[in-house]
Order: structure tokens, then sequence, then C-alpha cells
């Protein structure tokens, strides 16, 4: 398959991926005091975070890539008229999330970790998360739903699920579990997008060459 320069730029999912994991699993190492079990990864991002900078370093291709892989994919899928209308209807709030994301986080970061929220900048922060958690929740129902209708890509539909059950499970437990372990179910739904994202990116590096009624290799 000869593959457009559309389809080697879908990698940009994958490196956005690679970057936020990054960022994730590096950015306590100049945070002594962080606990990762207990405390939220934004916490890693906050105004007076030590790791901030760090954080900045590491995550620079997610905030990029990740706009930019999903921002290609729906130009793609509206151009070839992919899968059913429904389908498309679902990545494009998919990537609204991502730019209410994108955008929303970095003008309302959290001005200090693991303090209450008082200020207006901490409060248009969890306005931000509302509508970014929302919206992913109804992406990924609406990409379930087209994924298993009759001439459905399974796929996209079996992984929207998996992305779906992370981002409850994340949710729930965030709730259901002890303080001491908020921040290991609280990474259960922030993987949840950005992996759905580098995902997404795949397929349009495979020119979304999936069978309609049983998934193809992707490579």
């Amino acid at each position: 398959m000869n593959k457009k320069l559309i389809n080697w730029l879908g990698l940009t999912g994958v490196i956005s991926f690679i970057s936020y994991a990054a960022a994730v699993i590096f950015s306590p190492l100049a945070f002594p005091e962080y606990d990762w079990m207990s405390q939220a990864v934004s916490d890693l991002s906050a105004e007076t975070a030590p790791s901030r900078q760090l954080w900045s370093q590491l995550s620079a291709f997610y905030n990029v890539c990740n706009t930019v892989a999903v921002t290609l994919v729906i130009v793609y899928i509206s151009e070839h008229k992919t899968g059913s209308k429904l389908f498309r209807v679902g990545v494009y709030l998919f990537a609204v999330m991502n730019w209410i994301s994108s955008i929303g986080y970095k003008m309302f970061p959290l001005s200090d970790s693991g303090k209450e929220i008082t200020t207006f900048q901490e409060k248009m922060h969890i306005v931000v998360t509302a509508a970014v958690v929302m919206l992913s929740i109804v992406s990924l129902v609406i990409l379930i739903i087209s994924g298993f209708k009759k001439n459905g890509i399974k796929i996209v539909g079996i992984c929207a699920a998996i992305a779906l059950t992370m981002m409850f499970v994340g949710a729930i437990g965030m709730k259901a579990v002890p303080p001491e372990y908020f921040g290991i179910v609280e990474r259960f739904s922030v993987f949840a997008a950005v992996g759905f994202n580098a995902f997404l990116g795949i397929l349009l590096f495979n020119d979304f060459n999936v069978g309609k009624n049983s998934p193809k290799a992707f490579f």
C-alpha cells in the first residue's frame, strides 16, 4: 500500500501517547513529595509543582501531536466518507473533546498541587474536566453503537468499549477506593482517551483499512 503524507502523520497519535506516558512516569522524579498512588496526574503540571518544567518538556510532543492526529483523522474520514454517519459524528465529538482538553488545560492549569479548589482558575479547570469527561463518554458511546451496527467498523466499537470501561473504572474507583489509592484508578481515566486517540492514529496510518465485518491487521 502506498501511504500518503496524511497516513504517515497518523503516527503522531502514537507519538502523543508515548510523550504523555513519559511525562506521567518520569515527572515525579522532579517532585520528591509526589505520591503517584494517591495524587492526580494533573498535580504534576500544577503552576507551583516542582515537576512542572520537566512535565512540560516530556509532554511537549503530546500537546501538539494529540491535536494534530485527531484533526487529521476527522479530515480523512470526512473527505473519504469513512464508515457510517454515526461513526463520523462520534469521531468529530471525540476530536472536539481533544481540542477542549488541549486548550482548556493550558488556559486554566491548577494553581497549586493537591490543595482545595478555591480560585476562579481552579474552578475553570474543573469545568474543563467536566466538559472533557462528558464529551469523552458521549463520543465513545456513539462509536460503540456505530461499531456494532450492521456494516459497522467493529474494531472501533470494541476499542471504544475498552476505553469507556477504563473511564468508568477510573471515575467509580476515585470515589470507591481509599484516598491513598486515588491516583491509581485516576490513571485509568486519563490514559483511556490518550490511548484511544493513538488507536485512531494507527487506523489513519493504515488508511482505515479495517474490514467492516472483521478486523484486518493494522500493518
